[in-house]
């Protein structure tokens, strides 16, 4: 979505709902909201074709899944030239190990927040997409001891950050 959505008091809370849990029903949602299950499903019909709504997922725990550690690292790149940032950002993309990379202002150009199985593995990424890259300058691992919370929720509150 280019340009900021217009949402009402009745989105807004719908989409405080809809982050929580997507097993809602429309008649749970409407419910809570004061709504229709109809006008819930245009609602979020609507919502998802303007990019509101990107996408719905599960949280899956790392650790179930055999991945029991998540770093955070910060990459710098030797030069910040477009075609250069945008092969990184490409193979990042393309990288099932990183579950977020973000291009960021300040000491950095990149950070990265991915899972591993072991020190091992982490050493063959380090390897493949850091080591072995000639423009990548420098990174810096920090290793997650507690997932203290994790998701996406954004707030729908105007006053809060």
């Amino acid at each position: 979505m280019s340009r900021r959505a217009i949402l009402d008091d009745f989105d807004r809370k719908l989409l405080t709902l809809f982050q929580e849990n997507t097993r809602l029903t429309a008649d749970e949602l409407g419910e809570r909201v004061g709504l229709s299950a109809s006008a819930c499903h245009r609602r979020l019909k609507r919502l998802r074709n303007a990019g509101v709504i990107e996408a719905e997922i599960a949280v899956i725990s790392p650790e179930a899944v055999g991945r029991s550690l998540t770093m955070i690292v910060e990459v710098s790149l030797e030069r910040e030239h477009p075609h250069i940032v945008d092969a990184f950002k490409k193979s990042m993309r393309a990288t099932p190990e990183v579950m977020q990379c973000y291009y960021v202002t300040g000491g950095a150009d990149f950070i990265i927040i991915l899972t591993a199985r072991d020190m091992k593995s982490y050493e063959r990424f380090t390897q493949r997409f850091f080591f072995d890259n000639p423009q990548v300058q420098r990174f810096r691992t920090f290793v997650v001891m507690d997932r203290t919370k994790v998701g996406l929720r954004v707030p729908m509150d105007d006053d809060e950050a």
